[in-house]
């Protein structure tokens, strides 16, 4: 798959290598901006407040799909629902909630783990495939949670794995499973 992501940050950059380690054809955009025609899909990972500026640097991303990796830190742009809601406006194209309840930070051990952490996601139906495809390169298993009418959910989960994170736990991985799976 030939993927795009905006943002070359933790999540951004850590979720381009993995990817690239599983195969996938990346390029990463930071500041500069750069063109993501001839991509499958396109992952904006952005702090909240820079969505339209990094999209405004951007051009070939009209219809593609595209996976929202990015979280509230940084404020909401009025009228939109969620941050997903914001990005699919902007790309006109299938878009997921995907990637931001994972710490970045464990990347790196996502392939230690006894059983693959859950990667929690919603959105359209047109990115599901794609999404789950990644997810599961990224090491995770993908569990969806809703169409895109849950994104804004999605992103208010992460103040729970932040409390989680505060309460002396630290950054963790999260695994829903059936009975008898874990």
């Amino acid at each position: 798959m030939k993927i795009t992501v905006i943002g070359r940050g933790s999540v951004g950059g850590g979720l381009a290598r993995l990817w690239e380690a599983a195969g996938h054809e990346m390029t990463a955009l930071g500041h500069e901006g750069g063109d993501a025609s001839g991509s499958d899909v396109v992952v904006v990972a952005v702090p909240s407040g820079s969505i339209d500026a990094a999209l405004d640097g951007v051009t070939g991303v009209e219809g593609l799909t595209a996976i929202d990796a990015t979280n509230a830190f940084r404020g909401r742009a009025e009228g939109f629902e969620s941050l997903a809601h914001q990005i699919k406006a902007r790309t006109h194209g299938p878009v997921s909630k995907a990637f931001n309840t994972d710490f970045a930070s464990l990347y790196g051990e996502i392939a230690g783990q006894r059983v693959r952490p859950t990667g929690m996601y919603c959105g359209d139906e047109e990115a599901a495939e794609a999404t789950e495809q990644l997810i599961r390169d990224a090491g995770y298993d993908p569990v969806r949670v809703g169409d895109l009418s849950q994104a804004r959910a999605l992103e208010d989960f992460l103040q729970i794995l932040m409390g989680i994170a505060g309460s002396g736990m630290g950054r963790t991985f999260h695994r829903f499973a059936p009975p008898g799976e874990l």
